[in-house]
């Protein structure tokens, strides 16, 4: 099973352009209404939908609060480095910087997207410690 998420976004062409430049997504779908972002192996990572969502019934109008509360997309990427850099040069809302992350085992840094969407870009460095869940 897989899930890939679908995001309610004012401005679909926007949207993607963002997504394209700092995830180093491809559009496979493209248009005003609705986009499919692929990675570079062809797998689809992200779909992003027009507000106008009739079809799509149970979605609620970001507009009419925030976008994705409750909601963080964790996005796992083989180099961190690079889509940091693109997300500091396109001028992103970083939320922090890349710092470690011990109980994951990764390095990751969070950012919004323009309609507000929290995401998390994260490279895995090995192992993770074994927690006690009580």
């Amino acid at each position: 099973m897989r899930c890939t998420p679908m995001l309610v976004v004012e401005d679909v062409l926007r949207s993607s352009a963002w997504y394209r430049e700092v995830l180093g997504l491809v559009g496979a779908h493209g248009g005003g209404e609705f986009e499919m972002l692929m990675s570079d192996t062809g797998e689809m990572q992200l779909m992003l939908h027009h507000r106008d969502f009739a079809e799509h019934p149970g979605i609620a109008d970001p507009s009419e609060g925030t976008p994705g509360r409750g909601v963080l997309l964790y996005f796992s990427v083989s180099e961190l480095t690079p889509v940091f850099e693109r997300a500091r040069a396109s001028g992103a809302d970083l939320v922090d910087e890349p710092h470690p992350n011990p109980k994951a085992g990764s390095i990751e840094f969070t950012l919004r997207d323009p309609d507000g969407y929290v995401l998390s870009v994260s490279e895995w460095q090995g192992a993770t410690k074994e927690v006690d869940p009580a």
